[in-house]
Parts: structure tokens; sequence; C-alpha cells
């Protein structure tokens, strides 16, 4: 089928036409984070005209200083499926509860984790951001709700994807059947089918973290970096570094070109940095659905059950090869076979 000028939306329906069962309702929630996001991108471009950059002068449930961008993108997916009548509930970085939707939740089937603004450090000077997603099935039934909604393993998602406010903005999504991506025309203000069936290759040539980070990580993760950076041309090293410091960026470089991305536990945050429910579980979802793999370095980020709504996480992620190394030297045993070798 040739996809030239097949629409987000026309795409979204194509998908539906694989599932006989399906009521259109996810479809409609998809359609919606396209509004939400051709909204978001519209603020994004206007931020340093309209006096939306800075800071609220609130900090939120992480401790961190509220954006006002953050803001804005927050209150705008409250505001696109406060009426939908498609999801119960909403969970976001921005919020330290679940938001229930009373009046969707006798009928709303879905829901939605979202990171409303990734990279929240490049937004005053004009550098790459993104917004993350996750739709789950409810728990509850039709007329209940339960606080537990957010309890859910990454394996379960049912739509995961992530936008990218860059030189265009690009969306990018997979709902089980594979990844594709979507530029929006600002001339036309529709998302069009740009990257189709998206295969992230199986090892990559470059490593993104923050090396600024050394002094405080953990000895294997030293080694790791290490290790990447050492010349040697039979196994490819050294991989290059590339970090722009927003993770939705980073991310869908490594997608698009492979690698691998780490955010690791270290002596400041030993349980992690990055948001299970709303950062970590969706791109692994995406990153796995293009053939990638994504873990903690001791277990698959798919399949961690949260105990806390924001729970952080370690994360390594990108391409199978590439991360299945990074665990063996989370797991000790790559570093036992250097230590053999530079004996002998």
């Amino acid at each position: 089928m040739n996809t030239k000028g097949i629409t987000l939306t026309r795409h979204i329906l194509l998908e539906q036409r694989v599932h006989p069962s399906a009521t259109g309702e996810l479809s409609m929630l998809l359609t919606q984070i396209g509004l939400v996001t051709k909204i978001i991108t519209r603020a994004v471009s206007r931020a340093g005209l309209v006096d939306i950059l800075g800071v609220t002068g609130e900090v939120n449930v992480h401790g961190e200083e509220v954006k006002r961008l953050d803001e804005y993108a927050n209150q705008t997916f409250i505001n696109v499926f406060g009426h939908s009548g498609l999801v119960c509930t909403l969970v976001s970085e921005e919020m330290e509860k679940p938001r229930h939707l009373s009046e969707n939740c006798s009928h709303g089937k879905y829901t939605l984790f979202f990171d409303p603004l990734d990279g929240s450090s490049n937004i005053d000077v004009n550098g790459t951001i993104g917004t993350i997603f996750s739709i789950h099935h409810r728990l509850s039934g039709a007329q209940h709700r339960t606080d537990k909604e957010w309890s859910r393993v990454g394996s379960d998602q049912v739509v995961a994807g992530y936008v990218i406010f860059g030189p265009s903005t690009v969306l990018v999504y997979t709902a089980g059947n594979g990844v594709h991506g979507f530029t929006l025309d600002p001339s036309i203000g529709e998302f069009l089918l740009s990257h189709e069936n998206i295969r992230i290759p199986s090892r990559g040539k470059t490593y993104s973290v923050n090396e600024g980070h050394y002094p405080f990580w953990q000895p294997h993760t030293r080694a790791l970096v290490d290790y990447l950076k050492e010349k040697d041309p039979t196994t490819g090293r050294p991989y290059s570094s590339r970090y722009v410091g927003s993770l939705v960026a980073d991310f869908h470089r490594t997608l698009l070109h492979g690698g691998i991305f780490l955010y690791p536990s270290d002596t400041k945050n030993p349980q992690g940095k990055l948001r299970l429910l709303y950062e970590a579980a969706p791109l692994a979802f995406v990153v796995e659905q293009a053939g990638g793999r994504a873990g903690t370095g001791h277990e698959r980020i798919l399949d961690i059950r949260p105990v806390d709504l924001h729970q952080r996480v370690p994360l390594i992620i990108g391409s199978k090869e590439d991360v299945i190394m990074a665990e063996e030297f989370c797991g000790g045993r790559k570093k036992r076979v250097r230590e053999k070798r530079e004996k002998t």
C-alpha cells in the first residue's frame, strides 16, 4: 500500500480495522492525543513571545520548580480529556495524585499516564523537549473507580508513545503492532506518516548518558562507560557519545540509529531518577515493539509492578545487543571476563 500522505487519523482507523471487535474509542483517544500535541506545539513555538517561559513559583511532587510551559501542557491534557468521555483517570508527572474524571468514570474505559513536557531544563534555551504518554485499560468496573489504577505492569499497556518538539514535531506511537512515526505538517495542521514500521538496529555505535554524574555512579556503570570508550575495532569500539539532556530527544535518536541510552542509579539517586509509569515503561514498550530492549540492569522494565505512583527506576534502553552487554556489566559477568583477560 502506498503510505504517502497518510494522516495520523487515517492510520489509526486502518489499525482499527485489524480488530473487528474494536469500538473506536481507543482510536478517538489517540486522535485526541494528536490534538493535545498540536496545541502544545503552538505554545512551544511561541513561548518566547507570549510570556510562557520561566517558572510559576510552585514546586511539584518531585521537589522540582514548575515551569510555566510544564503547567500549560499539563492543563492542556486535563482540558482536552476532561470532557472526552474516553478516560476515567489521568496520571501525570505534574500531579501528586491521580485525577479522577468523575463525569467520565461511568463509561471511560481507559487510564492515561503522561509526562506533559519532558526536558524542562531545555525550555528556556530553546532546546529539544517532548511529551510521553501511555494508555491502559482501566481496572475498575463501569460504575466504580479505584486508586490502584496506576499499579500496572508495563506489559499491560495498550498504547504508548512520545512526541518530540524539535525542528519539526514528530509523534511516535505503538499499539502493540509495530512502531510508527508521524511528522506534523504545519501548513495543513496534520500529522503525516513519515516513519513506517520503525526497527531499531540490533547494535549501535553511540552511547547516551550524562557523564557529569560519573563520580556518583556505581562501579559497574563506570566500567561499562569506560569499556564503550576503549578502542577495539573487533567489537566496534569506541562508541561515540551523544547526549542532549532531554529523555525524548536522546531516546528518539537511539531508536532511529541504534545504540544505548542510560540513566543509571547512583549514590545521589539509588533508586534511579526516571519515573516508571510515564517515562520508563512507555519508552520500554516502544523500544521492544521496535526490536530493542529495556531494563534496569537487573530486570525487564515491562515486568515491574509499581508500588508507588511516582516510583523511580534506573533505565538502560536501546539496541538489544547493546543493552544485553550493559546487563552483563551490571551482573558482574563482563567485569569478571575482562579481569581474567587482563591477568593473562
